[in-house]
């Protein structure tokens, strides 16, 4: 594993640029299903029983600063600095372990998630879960929402050399489902997310369930969206079409 330190590359990237499409990427968290709330709730009971910050419940901003969007060894690294590791990472496993419990009874998909995958499907777009996630975690969501016969591929960071925010697992992604990153892009909710897609050189779509928009634009994203039902989303898929279309007719003209 690398160290977070290292810089990351800023390459921007806009819809306009993007080639006749081929994949659409996911992120899991916060992008398919509002789950912020539950990773939050399972920290702040845990943190208060282990005696974090003297007892007091930490807050939600507290959570959305230092927690959410990072990978697991970098949180239980923040949060208990003191500790050994494998102590700091048998805190995160039970976590986990909560969230998950919470996650079976209470998880929901982001609006518009269901009319989004029709529209992929058909289109017959490739598709690929990419995410910081545990993989336990990650395949239990996935399949909650109903998306185990969706994506063609789950991408794990931690399984990669390096998490997001660094690039790999979304290079990773297109290598799998054989996509160019000119005619592919992103779905994202975190800051450390978008950085990941850019760094990749794809165009970012950022949804702004939890974290706030200017800090997503800060990162990179190409355009902002509330949920899968926003009209500029729809506006920009309705784009996409008209130019595939307009490179299927250049292309039959071509061949006669």
């Amino acid at each position: 594993m690398h160290s977070s330190s290292s810089v990351i590359p800023v390459v921007f990237f806009c819809f306009s640029k993007l080639g006749t499409l081929e994949a659409i990427l996911f992120d899991i968290d916060g992008t398919l299903c509002d789950s912020d709330p539950l990773h939050y709730l399972a920290f702040r009971d845990m943190l208060q029983e282990v005696g974090f910050q003297g007892g007091i419940p930490i807050t939600e901003e507290f959570f959305s600063q230092n927690i959410s969007g990072k990978h697991n060894e970098d949180i239980a690294q923040f949060l208990f600095p003191d500790w050994e590791h494998q102590k700091g990472m048998k805190f995160m496993d039970d976590k986990e372990a909560y969230f998950r419990r919470l996650a079976k009874q209470q998880l929901e998909p982001v609006n518009g998630l269901d009319k989004l995958r029709r529209w992929i499907e058909e289109r017959g777009l490739k598709r690929a879960a990419v995410t910081n996630a545990p993989r336990e975690n990650a395949e239990l969501m996935i399949s909650i929402l109903g998306l185990s016969d969706f994506f063609m591929a789950l991408v794990v960071g931690t399984e990669c050399e390096r998490a997001k925010p660094f690039p790999d697992p979304y290079l990773k992604s297109l290598q799998v489902v054989e996509a160019l990153a000119d005619r592919a892009f992103v779905f994202e909710d975190s800051a450390s997310g978008i950085r990941a897609g850019v760094a990749a050189g794809l165009a970012v779509v950022g949804l702004t369930t939890r974290n706030p928009g200017k800090a997503l634009m800060d990162a990179g994203a190409t355009l902002l969206i509330k949920d899968f039902e926003d009209p500029k989303l729809w506006a920009e898929l309705e784009r996409l079409d008209q130019k595939r279309a307009e490179e299927g007719k250049s292309g039959l003209s071509e061949m006669t």
